[in-house]
């Protein structure tokens, strides 16, 4: 990825192993701008047998993983209601897919090729091979995928600070990048990761849970489910690579 002297413009290049990626996020960001839900815009597209570049526009603002504790207190009721505002187009104009059993194929994937990027692992997951993960990730699935099916929207992917762009003056998000998985899936998908990644913000234990407790309030859920959360916590390391 190259960033223009400006800050304005990115472009993100891929080889042609890449391309498909690559146009997958071109996709999903004009989808989600015809949605009206703010982010980067599509400025330009090149491809060739040689791969491709996407050229972008910077959302402006800082990444929420920046911010302060303090500062990202006070911008975290615009985080999740931005969560909730893509979880709440509608799937029937959707056109993109990252359903449970789609992301246990890629997990299966990336595990048989020895591909998981051990950075990416929770710390309890460190001491255990990818492919028992793997092996409790498909026991639980069959109820998995029930209740994904009672409760499917649009999902970001990888709902993790850096990806959500805060205005440093307000306090407001400013728009979502990184948006190459972007897909119809479970609340749950995004709901882990941001909570998840966020508790390390906080500087203390209560502070950390008045922060889980305030992101299921925001969101709507009375009685956010941790089996659900620990699942899909567990399964995000294994589709990257």
């Amino acid at each position: 990825m190259f960033r223009r002297s400006d800050n304005a413009v990115y472009a993100k290049c891929s080889t042609s192993r890449g391309v498909q990626e690559l146009n997958g996020e071109r996709q999903r960001i004009d989808w989600l701008a015809r949605n009206n839900i703010a982010g980067p815009a599509v400025l330009s597209w090149v491809q060739s047998d040689l791969g491709a570049c996407l050229i972008i526009s910077a959302v402006p603002g800082i990444p929420a993983a920046d911010l302060s504790a303090s500062d990202l207190r006070q911008a975290w009721p615009s985080i999740v209601r931005t969560v909730r505002s893509v979880h709440d187009l509608p799937i029937a104009d959707c056109p993109f897919e990252r359903r449970l059993t789609t992301m246990l194929n890629r997990a299966e994937d990336v595990v048989r090729r020895h591909a998981v990027n051990p950075d990416f692992l929770l710390p309890e997951q460190r001491q255990t091979a990818a492919d028992e993960i793997l092996r409790w990730l498909r026991a639980e699935a069959p109820h998995r995928v029930r209740q994904e099916a009672e409760d499917l929207v649009v999902c970001h992917g990888d709902a993790c600070l850096p990806n959500f762009i805060i205005d440093p003056d307000t306090r407001q998000c400013t728009g979502l990048i990184d948006l190459g998985r972007l897909g119809i899936a479970d609340p749950y998908v995004d709901l882990a990761l941001l909570a998840a990644n966020s508790q390390p913000k906080w500087p203390n234990n209560d502070e950390a849970q008045h922060a889980f407790n305030m992101l299921f309030d925001l969101y709507g859920i009375k009685s956010p489910d941790q089996e659900r959360l620990r699942f899909y916590l567990h399964l995000d390391p294994l589709t990257w690579g």
